[in-house]
């Protein structure tokens, strides 16, 4: 990296701020709609799981895209490393693509593509594209196999590499990893939707260095880093002096492995914050996080504590140290490592530990845990149009939100990874997409964890294949143990807040809680149920008109209001409240819980 600048610093009016500011945030913005409208899977145009950001030369992230969270927190190492290994050979019109954990990046199947920006012959920008591809080679559909012992296993790695080179592409280089990947036509469509983003945020930062100069505007970025800065420290400023630990549990996904404790320990010292992870030896399966995806699950854990307004960029972790442990441990993986569920699991359990430690040092911004990620990928022939479909169905992941100390969590707006920047799409657009029929997309009664304030409802999706056998891939889980409440939190009713597939062939139904690879026919279904948010504070004094309310929209039943709430409805029809029976049950939940 090349060091800072020493010449005389340039005076920033509020002004020339403000606007520079607003174009690289406009600049970003056009990115992402970019990838939007010109992506060709479902992945990018209906669900948006992918992310934009920008970095100066050296490189910062100098904008940070209110994109995929998992995504962001690793494209700071990941820029780092690319920028590094070409240091000396980056010129004007070269592209370089790369998705290699092991080379600072997330997972495989988020591939990124960087574009560097010159301006009047030197290097002044790089504008940076991550999405995640419906495939990226290997031996199952959609990358995610449960059943890999290493990376290799998995899918085609990509280190950093020019895909166009002084402005001309390189046919070879990308023939050879498009054909490394099932559905063609989709990754070709989604390269050229990422390549097409990079040049139009080149060619915005171009004509904003045109207008304002280019001592302007490196003065107003290096304001923003600072005033992103200045803001975590005022923050980490705030909190007591001392060590705080805070522990959450990675559960057994039915692989025989048990459940995991990942630690995280975290020590301010004046305007200054050292995170230190402690997590078991890494394992054969795919729930191993290298070094560059972790970075995420600590960010967004210090992030979802903070809650600081814009400017999100580098800045923001400049008072903030890392340690990750030692290499061959779940969250600092060393070659060859089998990875590619990592974004959610363990991420989701990293983030949870990193934010319970931030909260008992400062107990009053306390919130409850998102629903963890209990996914399905799916793939097959659709005869329509005589050629394979493959996808990851983002739909299947939408969790609930955790309460707040104010609020219930909102309703499928998870999972924690991805913290509300996911949709689900249209319906009728997926099932244009692919051979398929939806039968049910719908929020799941009782999902939602019980509190003061009540988690928010996790989400069902029923699917069939209309005319050819179709291969389904689980991954994911919090099919055990539900979503973390706070502040006294706790339901009575476990297993309709955690994640589970049901698989109906003919006349049988079995639930899955387990990442598996199963092969099903038209006329068979699968129902991805995913877990509800943790609640906030004691069940037992949530207001019973809202417990009243909940049961009417279907969110509560009434056995739910019952043994979660302490509400006892006596008429189903009327939804009567027998309020001497319920003030009785309560006082004697209370009473308990009080020993």
């Amino acid at each position: 990296m090349m060091a800072r600048s020493q010449k005389k610093k340039v005076e920033v009016d509020p002004i020339t701020l403000s606007v520079v500011r607003g174009i690289l945030e406009t600049t970003q913005r056009e990115m992402t709609l970019s990838l939007e409208k010109t992506a060709r899977s479902s992945v990018f145009n209906l669900a948006h799981d992918y992310s934009t950001a920008l970095f100066n030369h050296r490189p910062e992230m100098i904008l940070q895209g209110q994109d995929i969270p998992i995504h962001l927190g690793s494209l700071i190492p990941a820029m780092k490393v690319v920028a590094k290994y070409f240091e000396g050979d980056i010129h004007e019109g070269d592209l370089l693509i790369h998705n290699d954990p092991a080379w600072g990046g997330s997972h495989a199947i988020d591939t990124c593509f960087y574009k560097p920006v010159f301006w009047k012959g030197k290097l002044k920008f790089w504008t940076v594209c991550k999405g995640h591809l419906t495939d990226v080679g290997g031996p199952v559909p959609a990358g995610y196999n449960p059943n890999a012992k290493e990376i290799y296993a998995e899918c085609l790695r990509i280190p950093p590499v020019k895909v166009w080179d002084r402005g001309q592409p390189r046919k070879d280089v990308l023939n050879f990893i498009l054909t490394n990947m099932r559905a063609r036509r989709d990754q070709e469509g989604d390269f050229n939707a990422l390549i097409g983003a990079c040049q139009v945020g080149e060619r915005a930062l171009i004509a904003m260095l045109e207008k304002y100069g280019e001592e302007q505007v490196d003065a107003c970025i290096e304001t923003l880093l600072d005033m992103a800065d200045r803001q975590m420290r005022g923050l980490i400023a705030e909190v007591p002096d001392g060590t705080y630990e805070g522990a959450a549990i990675l559960e057994d996904a039915g692989h025989g492995f048990g459940d995991f404790e990942i630690k995280a320990t975290v020590t301010i010292n004046g305007d200054r914050c050292h995170i230190a992870i402690s997590s078991p030896p890494q394992i054969p399966y795919f729930i191993n996080s290298y070094e560059g995806n972790s970075h995420s699950g600590v960010y967004l854990g210090l992030m979802m504590f903070a809650q600081l307004p814009p400017p999100y960029n580098e800045g923001l972790y400049r008072c903030v140290t890392v340690d990750f442990g030692p290499k061959g441990t779940i969250c600092n993986a060393a070659e060859p490592a089998p990875h590619m569920n990592c974004t959610t699991t363990p991420m989701e359990t990293l983030t949870d530990a990193v934010r319970l430690a931030f909260e008992k040092a400062v107990p009053a911004k306390v919130s409850a845990s998102w629903g963890h990620a209990n996914g399905l990928n799916i793939a097959g022939w659709d005869k329509r149009h005589d050629e394979e479909y493959v996808t990851m169905v983002l739909a299947t992941i939408i969790s609930g939100a955790g309460a707040t100390p104010s609020q219930d969590g909102w309703h499928a707006c998870g999972p924690e990874c991805c913290f509300g920047a996911l949709t689900s799409g249209d319906v009728e657009l997926l099932e244009y997409s692919y051979p398929i029929i939806i039968h049910r997309y719908s929020l799941m009664t009782d999902s939602g964890g019980a509190g003061k304030f009540r988690g928010g409802s996790g989400t069902a999706w029923e699917v069939e294949p209309l005319n050819d056998d179709m291969t389904f891939i689980t991954f994911g889980e919090g099919r055990r143990i539900p979503a973390v409440g706070a502040a006294g939190a706790a339901s009575t009713i476990i297993d309709t807040k955690v994640g589970r597939l049901e698989l109906v062939e003919g006349d049988r139904t079995e639930t899955i809680r387990e990442n598996v690879i199963k092969v099903i026919k038209p006329g068979d279904r699968i129902t991805n149920m995913n877990p509800g948010g943790g609640g906030y504070g004691n069940p037992m004094e949530r207001a019973v008109e809202k417990v009243l309310w909940d049961v009417k929209n279907g969110l509560v039943s009434l056995t739910g209001a019952k043994e979660d709430y302490g509400v006892i409805i006596t008429d189903p029809a009327t939804l009567h409240v027998d309020m001497a029976a319920t003030e009785a049950l309560r006082a004697t939940r209370r009473a308990a819980a009080a020993k």
